[in-house]
């Protein structure tokens, strides 16, 4: 059981939250904890087991996603949420991403997509489609109107090689992507990566992507 990673799912529509309860269940490594069938069991459920991994539909009645998302930031909870939903919209993705969201999944996708994005946030990556990712990171990255433009010089303050292992997560790429491409071990990147995100003050690698897209854009501004 301890090596499972504990997911609880939360959907309005019972066929569909048992039956991914059950797809889910097919997998060795997956334990549902709990099924939600809207955003304030989610939230409950989510308080009651700390999961690994909440699975969360984006519009469901009592709460809906992006407040379920807000609730958990406030309250502290720091699961790793995978949103599942049919919306197409960019607006969407840029909403639940800054909610705290690491992984997103359409529902027109493979279940295989759905088991890689669980496993990719339990283990503290992103899990976005490539297209999604940089839509996302680079509106993300671009300072709002009245917005103060946040850490502005926090990525100089990191050693040549710490830049570039930043500016790989930006691109997406896993840890194990990055030592290969650095001809480095992924236990050496891990160390890089303790030391850019206390030295950035970013909590995870989409506020690392964020902050190396944004030093990007000012650079090419």
């Amino acid at each position: 059981m301890n090596k499972k990673t504990r997911i609880v799912i939360a959907d309005d529509h019972a066929v569909l939250r048992e039956s991914l309860a059950a797809l889910l269940g097919t997998q060795e490594d997956f334990y549902v904890q709990g099924k939600a069938k809207d955003g304030q069991e989610a939230v409950a459920l989510v308080n009651k087991y700390h999961p690994d991994v909440l699975v969360l539909d984006l519009f469901m009645p009592n709460s809906d996603g992006f407040e379920v998302l807000g609730m958990l930031e406030r309250s502290g909870s720091r699961v790793s949420s995978v949103i599942l939903t049919g919306s197409e919209n960019q607006t969407d993705y840029v909403q639940v991403v800054r909610l705290g969201a690491r992984g997103l999944v359409l529902k027109g996708d493979d279940p295989e997509r759905l088991f890689a994005a669980i496993r990719s946030v339990a283990a503290g990556e992103i899990a976005f489609d490539d297209e999604i990712a940089q839509q996302v990171l680079g509106a993300m990255a671009k300072k709002q109107p009245g917005e103060r433009q946040a850490q502005p010089a926090s990525i100089n303050r990191l050693s040549q090689r710490e830049r570039e292992i930043s500016f790989l997560v930006a691109r997406g790429m896993k840890n194990r992507d990055i030592a290969a491409q650095l001809s480095i071990s992924e236990n050496t990147v891990k160390r890089h990566l303790q030391s850019i995100f206390a030295k950035t003050g970013s909590r995870d690698r989409l506020e690392l992507a964020v902050l190396a897209l944004s030093e990007l854009s000012n650079a090419a501004a």
